[in-house]
């Protein structure tokens, strides 16, 4: 394949996955890591340094239009980043020690598993009515644009510290599998705390850039960050990101959540089948 035909279809690759990042808070590395592998048979441990420079364009490009717009809440993103970061350093230590085919099981497992609990039932306003005097002492009370009532819609926290330790087991697989870990972040925040969907996939966002900076100088140090694969995977994503951050604003929630979990299911599947067959 010519260099520039390859480049061209990295970018386009990374151009989706970077859209689907921001639509649901994903990060775009669930689809840049089984892309790069699966369809480019590019080593798994070097997707994943791509991946990570990616995510942190992805957060670049997207967190900074969500915080704008009022919907990332920026205290609840701090408080968790400390979590997340040290499950990142952790992770990426242990990646650098695991067999790909490992690597792409457990990727596989953990995505098929997020889907499932996202398409899980629950009430949607449940997090306006939760009382938790916690969310108001640490100040994570707060509310966002509800553009169907042409308002703000006001929710608190629940379970702090439930999504505290969860989010150190997704730092943890951000550092191990490098995809920003958005999928555990995003059902922590909606499914555990309690706070709304378009809130946990902005906040998701703005996190993930922190969680993959930690863990991507690992694998930078390791040799695993090749520029001339990260170069057009950031470009392509940051512009997929910036996209998905102008559309989420009018989406529907019952649509992003069947987004989020069809599209994490069918890669779940396919790096199980390649991780078991050994093809990555």
């Amino acid at each position: 394949m010519p260099l520039l035909c390859f480049i061209l279809l990295i970018f386009a690759g990374s151009f989706v996955a970077g859209l689907l990042g921001a639509l649901t808070g994903l990060g775009g590395g669930v689809v840049l890591i089984p892309l790069l592998t699966l369809a480019f048979h590019v080593d798994m441990r070097y997707a994943i340094g791509a991946s990570l420079i990616s995510v942190i364009a992805t957060s670049s490009g997207a967190a900074a239009a969500y915080v704008r717009e009022g919907y990332s809440n920026v205290r609840i993103g701090m408080f968790l980043e400390v979590a997340t970061t040290l499950g990142a350093v952790l992770g990426a230590y242990l990646a650098t020690r695991a067999p790909t085919r490992a690597l792409a099981m457990i990727f596989g497992v953990v995505l098929i598993y997020s889907a499932w609990l996202s398409r899980s039932k629950m009430e949607e306003d449940a997090a306006a009515v939760v009382e938790n005097p916690w969310s108001d002492r640490l100040g994570m009370s707060a509310a966002y644009p509800d553009g169907a009532h042409g308002g703000h819609t006001s929710y608190k926290v629940d379970r702090i510290p439930a999504g505290f330790a969860t989010m150190f087991g997704a730092g943890v697989l951000s550092g191990l599998l490098g995809i920003g870990s958005g999928a555990v972040k995003v059902l922590a925040m909606d499914k555990i705390m309690r706070i709304p969907f378009k809130v946990s996939t902005t906040t998701s966002n703005f996190m993930i850039g922190v969680t993959a900076a930690a863990s991507a100088g690992i694998y930078l140090a390791r040799g695993y960050v090749n520029p001339g694969l990260a170069f057009p995977v950031m470009l392509g994503v940051l512009a997929g990101s910036l996209l998905g951050a102008k559309i989420l604003v009018h989406s529907r929630v019952s649509l992003l959540r069947t987004i989020f979990a069809v599209v994490i299911a069918v890669l779940g599947i396919e790096m199980i089948v390649n991780g078991w067959l050994g093809k990555v």
